[in-house]
């Protein structure tokens, strides 16, 4: 039976017309590649190259052999290209810039789909130069970036909404906000107790902006939890009310640990964005990140 490396020895030999540089392409020894067509020369019954004073010419006979097989090696080459390029992928550590609120949402799902990430938490912009400077592979920001060295794609859509344990009674609350009763609304809120996963209360703030049309809310935070999924997990166990991302906020709600206070119309939803500079050589992972997360993204809250 024909060994396929063999092809591979002649086709290498052919298209340089020398057995040493045939060698060296191929990662062997001249020795090894002698041999090898000489076993194809004894398995063909034809001689298929003849020794010049620099390197080596085909005979007819190669010609007629490399016209009949040279298609079909190709394919075998790229079909050997694709797997081992795909088993490179499997084994390959990528680095993934997030915000830490974004990675309480999605964390969980880009570990359960790639066996190696290195993550970094940031906020856009800093995301951004690290994408751009190539010091990561991708980022995942709430903001668009155009220039000429990245590129990035739309993957879902976040918003902010208020939350709070289904042990607080806010009949009263549901009551005013029928009303469209938006100053006792306030004042019934500022009665509560708040949850912030920062000190700069940056989510409370946006929605307050849009929500009531002021810059800054009157009302102080009480607890301050560097992390959005343990302020919730919290929350849901205490008495309180919070402003999060519905992302977030979602499987506590379907586990009836929390309760949906306020969708507000007024506040508009957020684009989210997979970041990642031109020519990166993780770019084949991409599609398949962008993929997972619009499936996500696209069963909102």
């Amino acid at each position: 039976m024909v060994n396929l490396e063999w092809y591979r020895t002649f086709k290498a030999v052919y298209k340089n017309g020398n057995f040493s540089v045939a060698a060296k392409e191929l990662f062997m020894s001249q020795p090894a590649v002698s041999q090898q067509i000489s076993m194809l020369e004894a398995h063909v019954g034809n001689k298929l190259f003849n020794r010049k004073s620099k390197g080596v010419e085909p005979t007819e006979y190669a010609k007629l052999l490399n016209n009949l097989i040279i298609d079909a090696l190709d394919r075998l080459e790229n079909v050997e290209t694709t797997f081992r390029t795909k088993a490179e992928d499997a084994n390959r550590l990528i680095s993934v810039g997030i915000s830490q609120h974004l990675f309480s949402c999605i964390g969980n799902l880009l570990i359960s789909k790639f066996d190696l990430i290195d993550f970094t938490f940031a906020e856009n912009d800093a995301l951004f130069e690290l994408v751009d400077s190539k010091k990561l592979d991708f980022a995942i920001v709430t903001k668009g970036y155009e220039t000429f060295d990245t590129v990035y794609e739309i993957v879902g859509k976040i918003k902010l909404i208020m939350v709070a344990p289904t042990s607080l009674d806010i009949t009263e609350f549901r009551q005013k906000l029928k009303a469209d009763n938006y100053t006792e609304i306030e004042q019934w809120l500022n009665e509560q107790k708040w949850y912030s996963h920062d000190a700069r209360i940056p989510h409370i703030k946006l929605f307050w902006l849009h929500a009531f049309n002021k810059k800054r809310p009157s009302m102080v935070p009480n607890y301050i939890i560097p992390s959005e999924s343990e302020m919730l997990r919290l929350l849901s166990k205490n008495e309180g009310v919070a402003v999060t991302w519905n992302c977030n906020a979602r499987k506590l709600i379907k586990e009836n640990k929390l309760q949906l206070m306020w969708n507000s119309f007024h506040v508009p939803e957020q684009f989210v964005y997979l970041l990642t500079s031109k020519n990166n050589n993780a770019n084949s992972f991409f599609d398949t990140i962008s993929k997972e997360l619009k499936l996500f993204f696209g069963n909102r809250l």
